[in-house]
């Protein structure tokens, strides 16, 4: 038996709970993926798993060992794919995390034209806006907006966001034009529940913060639905700048509280502390931080 197999199966089975999501994800049987972690676990003379019959967790031992194979494999990965490959081209799988809106308005697109000029790469994207856990669930780089203060986790900054103040005709004939942040109370404001702090607005007067706290009769986790909401002429959205582009265009909805900038915020790409990062992946983050910037999306 292939102890890179049986790391490459204990591995997967550690970062997903499961026997049968391991197989998925390696391509091989239940079956075999059990095998391979019993031989390891004969092969070190250690209990790396605790069974039971819903999931499996890690003993000491097994944490120890999960803590350092992961960069093991990586660097075999990175050894073999540049002798092969003449340190030129790439290969395999690259596992990437981002929320939803921006993940869906951006990210594809990123990583399509990254694949265009890599046709040996692979991708597994996951779209949620809550953050992933990278080293349970195998993720080689997460793309996230807002600080990242998770000790555990290396940052790039690739650029800032900001958010801009919107608004629907139908709604400003209605309800009027606020000419300042501060009169925003007597509106009604669409909260999207993925900022941090959902109904308290952060705006940037003259170089100095200003926050405003809002209320309104729709909360959403989307900034996408929030967008649909605001042009639906149901409130005042707080968006961000790279998901309005399509509304803007039709004149669904309009800019309001141009002379207050929103509070910028960071986008960066995240991966595990303390391990070595695969060739293709620094290609990718690295293709990310120019093709951000010259998407002129922040």
């Amino acid at each position: 038996m292939d102890v890179i197999d049986e790391l490459r199966a204990f591995v997967a089975t550690a970062q997903t709970g499961s026997f049968t999501a391991a197989a998925g994800r390696l391509g091989v049987s239940n079956r075999l993926t059990s095998k391979y972690v019993a031989e390891l676990e004969a092969r070190l003379g250690v209990r790396l798993l605790q069974r039971t019959t819903r999931r499996v967790g890690l003993t000491p031992a097994g944490e120890d060992l999960l803590a350092r194979a992961p960069a093991l494999l990586d660097e075999l990965d990175t050894l073999l794919a540049g002798i092969a490959e003449n340190r030129h081209d790439f290969t395999g799988t690259i596992r990437v995390s981002a929320p939803v809106t921006f993940g869906e308005t951006f990210i594809t697109g990123l990583l399509a034209r990254f694949a265009e000029r890599n046709p040996g790469v692979n991708f597994d994207l996951r779209l949620n806006d809550l953050y992933a856990d990278l080293a349970r669930e195998g993720i080689d780089v997460a793309f996230r907006i807002g600080r990242t203060e998770t000790l555990s986790l290396k940052v790039r900054k690739l650029g800032e966001v900001r958010s801009i103040t919107v608004a629907s005709r139908d709604y400003i004939h209605a309800r009027g034009l606020p000419d300042t942040p501060e009169e925003l109370v007597f509106h009604d404001c669409i909260v999207d529940t993925n900022r941090r702090a959902p109904r308290r607005w952060m705006f940037e007067r003259d170089g100095t913060g200003l926050a405003v706290d809002v209320q309104g009769r729709f909360q959403v986790n989307s900034a996408r639905a929030a967008v649909e909401l605001a042009a639906a002429g149901l409130g005042i959205a707080h968006i961000p700048r790279f998901a309005l582009h399509d509304p803007m265009e039709t004149g669904r909805l309009q800019t309001i509280l141009d002379r207050f900038d929103g509070r910028p915020s960071p986008v960066s790409a995240v991966y595990l502390e303390g391990r070595t990062l695969p060739r293709k992946v620094r290609a990718l983050i690295d293709f990310a931080a120019r093709d951000i910037r010259s998407a002129g999306i922040l």
